[in-house]
């Protein structure tokens, strides 16, 4: 695996990524705002295949009215290609992307809806633990630190 400046190519292809639900949380509905977003992420690819992205600092941040996000941590947001979810690939991903976050020095942390069970544990098992939850509309959010 490795780590590549995000193209409009990879941002197209990835909001085009359509997830099961209850992982159809994570669908994206294509526009020029989200590749704009999405250019400030970076691609992860495989044998030459985008299999997933990242992204550090504000743009991992989930806006809400309660948990007030500080500059003490490094805030991480990923995802991976959905045909590639629930094969137990997500360990080795999760690493790659640690590993460059954790450069800057700080503390890493995510958020990550409450829902999403299987990336609760993934994250539990490499370190993560939860420090806050916060409501959105109707999903729950927790925030986890490394």
């Amino acid at each position: 695996m490795n780590v590549q400046p995000m193209t409009e190519q990879n941002a197209r292809a990835i909001q085009a990524w359509t997830y099961e639900a209850p992982y159809d949380f994570y669908n994206q509905t294509p526009s020029q705002s989200g590749l704009e977003e999405l250019m400030h992420h970076q691609a992860v690819h495989e044998a030459g295949e985008l299999i997933g992205f990242y992204c550090l600092g504000v743009y991992a941040q989930v806006p809400n009215d309660t948990y007030k996000y500080d500059d003490v941590h490094l805030d991480l947001g990923l995802g991976m290609r959905p045909d590639l979810t629930g094969q137990g690939r997500g360990r080795n991903f999760l690493e790659l992307v640690l590993s460059e976050a954790k450069r800057s020095g700080k503390p890493v942390r995510l958020t990550v809806a409450s829902f999403n069970e299987r990336a609760v544990r993934l994250y539990e098992r490499v370190g993560f633990r939860q420090v806050a939850s916060f409501q959105k509309g109707a999903t729950e959010f927790l925030v986890m630190v490394n």
